[in-house]
C-alpha cells in the first residue's frame, strides 16, 4: 500500500480518471442495450470498455500498457481458475436438483439441446452421448470464445484496477470495493433482463463480490491478469450455456435457476468467503 499522502492522492486520481472513463465509454451502449435491442455487438463492445479505459488511464498518467501483467502465470493458477468456476456451476445445479428447485433433463430435453447445438447428423447419437460431447465442446471451444470477450473486462478490472487499489487499500478492501464497482456496472443491463429487479440487483451483487475475492486473489497469487480472464470465461459458459440446458424449470421457483438466481449466489458467496480467510491468512 501507498504510504505518503501524496502518492495516495494521485492513486486516487488514477482511479476516478480510469472509472470515469468506463462511464463514459460504457454509457452509450447500455443505452443502446436497454433503449433498443440486446444484441451481442453491444455486449461485447461493452466489455471492451474497461480494458479500453485502462489503457487511455495508462497514456493520461505517462505509464506504459506493457506495465500491466501481461506474462501468462503459473500454470497451477490458470487450471485452478477453470476448476473453480467450473465446480461452483456443477455444486449450484446438484443443490438446485436436490432441493427440488429444478429437475435433471431428460432424454427429450437433452435432444433438443442437442439440436440446437447441431450434433444431429453425426452418426445416430443417444442422449448420453450428446450431453457429453456438449459439455465437451462447451468447455473448451466456447471458453475459448468467451475469453475473447472477458478479456477485455479483465484488463481493466483485475489487470489494472485492482492493482491501483491495491495501492491504497488492504486485499479485503480491493475486493470489496472493485466487487461492488464490477457488479454496479452491471446493473443497467439487469433493469433488462430482470424479472424481479430487487432481488436480482441483490443476488447478483452478492454473486460479483464473492467472484471478486476468489479472482483477486488468483490475480495477485499468480501475478497475471489471465488466471482472471480464464476464471471469467468459464463461469459465464458454466452457469449460462452448459447446466442450465440440463435443468428442467419448475413453476414458482425460477428465482433459484440461473446467474442472478439464489441458489448462485449463496454458493459463491461460500467460496468467497473460504477464499477471503485464505488470503488473510496468507497476508495477501
Amino acid at each position: 500500500m501507498v504510504k505518503s499522502i501524496e502518492n495516495k492522492k494521485q492513486t486516487w486520481i488514477t482511479i476516478l480518471i480510469f472509472l470515469g472513463l468506463v462511464i463514459a465509454l460504457t454509457s452509450p451502449f447500455h443505452y443502446a442495450i436497454v433503449n433498443f435491442y440486446p444484441s451481442r455487438i453491444y455486449v461485447g463492445a461493452i466489455m471492451w470498455c474497461p480494458a479500453i479505459a485502462a489503457c487511455i488511464t495508462l497514456k493520461i498518467r505517462g505509464r506504459k500498457i506493457s506495465s500491466l501483467n501481461w506474462n501468462w502465470g503459473n500454470w497451477r493458477y490458470i487450471r485452478w481458475s477453470y476448476v473453480i468456476p467450473a465446480f461452483y456451476g456443477v455444486i449450484t445445479y446438484v443443490f438446485i436438483w436436490i432441493f427440488g428447485f429444478g429437475n435433471l433433463a431428460n432424454e427429450e430435453a437433452i435432444t433438443e439441446w442437442g439440436k440446437e447445438l447441431g450434433l444431429f447428423g453425426i452418426g445416430t447419437l443417444n442422449p448420453t452421448s450428446i450431453a457429453i460431447i456438449a459439455i465437451i465442446l462447451l468447455g473448451t471451444v466456447e471458453v475459448i470464445r468467451a475469453a475473447a470477450t472477458t478479456l477485455g473486462e479483465e484488463i481493466g478490472w483485475r489487470g489494472f484496477f485492482i492493482y491501483e487499489l491495491r495501492k491504497v487499500l488492504s486485499f479485503s478492501g480491493v475486493s470489496i470495493f472493485s466487487g461492488l464497482i464490477w457488479s454496479f456496472w452491471h446493473w443497467p443491463l439487469l433493469v433488462y433482463y430482470s424479472n424481479n429487479v430487487l432481488l436480482e440487483f441483490t443476488t447478483f451483487t452478492i454473486v460479483i463480490v464473492s467472484m471478486s475475492f476468489i479472482m483477486t486473489y488468483y490475480t495477485f497469487k499468480s501475478k497475471s491478469l489471465w488466471p482472471a480472464v480464464i476464471f471469467h470465461a468459464v463461469s459465464n459458459v458454466y452457469i449460462q450455456k452448459i447446466m442450465p440446458p440440463l435443468t428442467i424449470k419448475v413453476e414458482g421457483s425460477e428465482h433459484w435457476l440461473g446467474e442472478n438466481g439464489i441458489m448462485f449466489a449463496i454458493v459463491t458467496l461460500v467460496f468467497g468467503l473460504y477464499f477471503w480467510r485464505k488470503a488473510v491468512k496468507q497476508n495477501l
